[in-house]
């Protein structure tokens, strides 16, 4: 029987496999050949709308991160009333329904699969925060990232943030471009004194 190696290409389905060529399956399992697995993902899509939108302190917590570009997560708004570990406030997207403009506008990262852990160790995954995949609707079209929205249990609505934790929001919001207004709201947010 003869196989012959092909180099990685990508599969009609978009899967990148390596792939060697055979006859039939039935000749792959007459040689007890396994099949071509799938490639594990090595980067994943996150979405940032608080102080994570500082590529500095993102890149403190997973040093993987690159900024891909901005997005709006629609029929949501930015609320600071998450409880921290420091008893202030800090951001979170809640669902505002469907009537209305609501939108949260945040920066799309690409991260390594590897980082993943640290960041949800750094949000406080399963305590203060859930992670959840989002639609993002970007200038190319809506694409799906993951962010975390806060424990509802984890929020009060008298909470304000530290005048440092809005500063890391403001300064991201500013790096990336996000509209004057929705750098505005964020500058307008009231602060802990």
């Amino acid at each position: 029987m003869r196989v012959a190696s092909v180099p990685w290409r990508t599969a009609g389905d978009g899967l990148v496999v390596d792939c060697v060529s055979l006859r039939n399956l039935e000749e792959a399992q007459m040689a007890r050949l396994p099949r071509c697995p799938r490639r594990k993902e090595t980067r994943f899509l996150y979405f940032a709308y608080g102080s994570n939108m500082s590529t500095e302190r993102l890149r403190g917590r997973t040093p993987s991160a690159r900024p891909v570009g901005i997005g709006r997560l629609l029929h949501h708004r930015r609320c600071w009333h998450k409880r921290g570990r420091d008893g202030s406030g800090k951001c979170d997207v809640v669902f505002a329904g469907l009537d209305g403009d609501h939108a949260v506008w945040g920066v799309l990262f690409e991260i390594d699969e590897a980082d993943r852990a640290a960041l949800h160790r750094a949000e406080g995954l399963g305590v203060g925060y859930l992670a959840k995949t989002v639609p993002v609707l970007t200038t190319s079209g809506t694409r799906p990232a993951m962010t975390y929205q806060a424990k509802p249990d984890q929020t009060d609505s008298a909470l304000r943030p530290f005048a440092w934790y809005k500063a890391h929001v403001v300064r991201g919001a500013r790096e990336h471009g996000l509209p004057a207004e929705c750098v505005r709201e964020i500058e307008a947010v009231d602060v802990i004194a």
